[in-house]
């Protein structure tokens, strides 16, 4: 097994992962790009002491951003789980 550090990158904190962990209990995280679920599980119980129910991963397509010239770039792709805690279970995000 990979370093749970180089399987979960940060825990994302936006207003629909607010939602999704108040109401459901889930949490959003962006992952390595090359992490499998089994990974993603191990990762999160390992590094938040909780039980993962379920993990649902995605890719998310980096965006083209153009400046105020011609040139223009992209953002980078990157890699999506919503984790599903244990009834009880929290990931602390102070």
């Amino acid at each position: 097994m990979r370093d749970p550090y180089e399987v979960v990158r940060r825990v994302r904190v936006t207003e629909k992962g607010t939602m999704l962990s108040e109401k459901f209990n889930q949490y959003q995280l962006e992952v390595a790009r090359d992490a499998n679920k089994i990974e993603i599980r191990h990762a999160v119980e390992k590094l938040f002491k909780v039980r993962v129910l379920a993990v649902n991963t995605r890719h998310v397509r980096g965006k083209a951003r153009r400046e105020r010239t011609l040139a223009f770039g992209r953002t980078p792709s990157w890699k999506k789980a919503i984790v599903t805690l244990r009834e009880g279970d929290k990931i602390n995000l102070e």
